[in-house]
């Protein structure tokens, strides 16, 4: 199949604006990775006009898929995970094409994964994290069951991808893999989750037990990206100045959850600020107690 995407390959390599292609090759025992298609292409180039850009193919039997994606939207999806294959995809594909050696730079700057990367992602996994846990929390106290358990399992996967991301990886699509020789801990509950006998209602008791004691834990490590950028000036912080900063942009409507649960941790200081109207205040946050 190779030889028949060649000419397509070449067409893409031929063009000024294209950096790097890799050739991804469905494996056997997991098919998911390609999305069930017998090869994949991913070609990025610097065209910001085209984020991303599809084309499928059929050959015989078989079929493949082409991704042209914008160096920038790439980013985009390495940043927040909302394309997680496509690390599975840079680090195991084949390199057809390596414009200045574009590629190789890139899957080096991923395994080195800088801490001010490292921080923003934690940042934005235990934001996700907190969102689950509160609202499968309150799913569960209001006796909706099946509710609360997806939520827990959501953010038993937040949590993971955490625990990955601390120890300096990039989560991959496999990540019960990844968490069982990282976080042993971790990887009991998720089957304790989803393999345990015992009633539903007692399962998702002691995860919410054990998910506070595991969130309150990685506060640190969790909020440190915060931390840094409310600590760029003196003083507290309306929540108009926390949302419109632009390095909290990609938090997006996690942001505000996560302010009321470190607050609520005593881990954030609020200071209440006058209003025109008696009685009513403004809060602002800020890390240091004032």
């Amino acid at each position: 199949m190779e030889d028949l995407l060649r000419p397509i390959y070449q067409e893409w390599a031929s063009r000024r604006d294209t950096l790097g292609i890799l050739m991804i090759e469905k494996k056997v025992n997991n098919s998911a990775v390609t999305d069930t298609f017998d090869r994949v292409l991913l070609v990025i180039t610097t065209d910001g006009n085209a984020p991303v850009f599809m084309k499928h193919y059929a050959l015989g039997e078989e079929k493949a898929a082409l991704y042209a994606v914008s160096e920038a939207k790439l980013n985009e999806w390495l940043l927040l995970g909302s394309h997680r294959k496509v690390i599975d995809w840079i680090f195991n594909g084949k390199v057809l094409f390596d414009r200045n050696d574009y590629i190789h730079h890139l899957r080096n700057r991923m395994k080195e994964f800088p801490e001010e990367t490292r921080q923003l992602k934690m940042g934005l996994e235990f934001a996700k994290l907190i969102r689950r846990y509160m609202d499968g929390r309150a799913f569960f106290e209001a006796g909706q069951l099946l509710d609360a358990y997806n939520h827990v399992i959501h953010a038993l996967h937040h949590l993971a991808r955490l625990a990955v991301i601390e120890q300096g990886f990039y989560p991959e699509v496999t990540v019960w893999d990844q968490v069982k020789q990282i976080d042993g801990q971790i990887y009991k509950l998720y089957e304790e989750l989803v393999s345990s006998e015992e009633p539903l209602q007692k399962r998702l008791e002691l995860l919410f037990l054990a998910n506070e004691f595991l969130i309150h834990s990685r506060i640190s490590s969790g909020a440190a990206h915060l931390y840094k950028v409310l600590g760029e000036k003196e003083g507290a912080w309306s929540i108009a100045e926390i949302v419109e900063h632009p390095e909290l942009s990609p938090y997006s409507v996690d942001l505000i959850i996560m302010l009321e649960y470190l607050a609520e941790k005593k881990v954030l200081s609020v200071k209440e600020i006058p209003t025109k109207s008696r009685h009513i205040y403004h809060r602002y946050y800020s890390v240091q107690n004032e």
